[in-house]
């Protein structure tokens, strides 16, 4: 890995610690009835820290190692889930929890940095948000005549990750923009289509713990995220693995393990969360940051 790479696994790994003790400050907020002022604050602190790594963890590391990384939100949350409830963690939690760090290690070590720009033409950026809007809104339509509320909550996860996942796409190429041409070189069609997908993203987040619980949802939105920012990335900025068919193989299999070790943690932290919680607000994680920014500031 190049130090580039290295700072932004750094970066990441920081985000997602300010996400998790966002998501354990949210449930005590929500157990107190959102009418604690200082909970409030440092749910603010601790989700706009996070943010704010994860945006610059996106200038120097491949959208795909970025997003991938997220989901150590879930991984941090097991400790502090089992510190909150007086509990030791189980044996099949701390496999998962393996599981998530064998596969991650692997995407990391089979990472190559793109030799070529990040930023998209106006062209390619007007059929990445066309595409995006179309599928997420098909995936939300499918949601509202699904007959079982677990399909519904799923279906809604999935459109909410793949919305998060482009918009950290779109982030990155922004930001690259911006560094390399000032303030001036900013895309306001770009911008808009960025504020647009994250709050579209956050709502259907929330609308996805409604019936459907919360370890069915949560996993979803967090393999759903890097999954498509991944393929966005390999796809439109040249992002890809060593070693060729071998590596993308390898890299396909780590994905797999990192997978089944998400979909476990998401039902630990799951059962761990007062239900009070679930009606109330967003577990933070590997969503896009600026929609992160907009739980804490009321719409949780």
């Amino acid at each position: 890995m190049t130090s580039g790479i290295e700072f932004a696994v750094l970066l990441s790994v920081l985000s997602a610690v300010g996400y998790a003790g966002a998501a354990v400050v949210q449930e005590q907020l929500a157990a107190a009835g959102h009418r604690s002022a200082p909970h409030w604050l440092m749910t603010l602190l601790l989700t706009g820290a996070g943010a704010g790594l994860h945006v610059i963890a996106l200038g120097y590391g491949t959208v795909g190692v970025v997003q991938a990384l997220g989901t150590l939100t879930l991984l941090f949350a097991l400790p502090i889930a089992a510190a909150r409830t007086r509990s030791r963690a189980t044996a099949g939690a701390w496999r998962d929890a393996g599981l998530t760090v064998a596969g991650l290690a692997g995407i990391l070590v089979l990472t190559a940095t793109p030799d070529g720009p990040t930023v998209l033409t106006g062209v390619k950026e007007w059929w990445l948000t066309t595409i995006t809007v179309a599928g997420v809104a098909m995936l939300a339509c499918a949601a509202r005549v699904a007959s079982s509320p677990l399909v519904r909550s799923l279906l809604l996860a999935g459109a909410s990750g793949a919305a998060f996942g482009v918009v950290s796409v779109m982030i990155k190429t922004e930001t690259a923009g911006i560094s390399a041409g000032g303030i001036g070189a900013a895309s306001v069609p770009a911008l808009a289509a960025i504020a647009l997908l994250a709050v579209g993203g956050l709502l259907l987040s929330q609308l996805s713990y409604r019936g459907g619980g919360l370890a069915a949802p949560l996993a979803m939105v967090s393999v759903a995220n890097p999954v498509v920012a991944t393929v966005v990335g390999i796809v439109l900025l040249g992002e890809g693995f060593r070693y060729g068919t071998t590596g993308a193989l390898l890299v396909l299999a780590a994905s797999a393990l990192t997978t089944r070790g998400v979909v476990g943690l998401a039902s630990v932290t799951a059962a761990a969360a007062p239900s009070a919680a679930l009606d109330a607000v967003v577990v933070p994680g590997p969503a896009a940051a600026p929609a992160k920014v907009l739980v804490t500031a009321g719409l949780g």
